[in-house]
């Protein structure tokens, strides 16, 4: 798997979750099992070759299964995953309603060197 050459599997999974359309896969799957083409619905302009991508990458990592007649489904790892993505978007919506209330997105301090 790229990203995986540091020997950190925080960076493989980063890596991995930050390709097009990842998360969103993931966010759709979230609450069960959609088709192939339930997904392309809700992901609009994703085309059908790199969904197809994203899945079997998806797959390949233990994060997804294909249950026949039912779609793609998080596995149990997955979920998991999912789970601890949580805190992150309970940060993420805090920080919109920052953002909005105050016109804009958080100004990014600088990094210190």
């Amino acid at each position: 798997m790229r990203g995986s050459r540091s020997g950190r599997p925080i960076m493989a999974l980063l890596d991995l979750l930050g390709r097009r359309w990842a998360l969103r896969i993931l966010h759709e799957l979230r609450h069960g099992p959609l088709t192939f083409a339930d997904l392309r619905g809700h992901c609009d302009a994703m085309s059908p070759s790199v969904l197809n991508h994203r899945l079997a990458e998806l797959r390949q990592a233990g994060i997804l299964a294909l249950r026949r007649n039912a779609g793609y489904e998080l596995t149990s790892e997955g979920a998991a995953l999912c789970a601890s993505l949580a805190p992150l978007q309970d940060w993420a919506r805090r920080w919109a309603r920052r953002s909005t209330s105050s016109g804009r997105a958080p100004a990014a301090r600088p990094a210190r060197r």
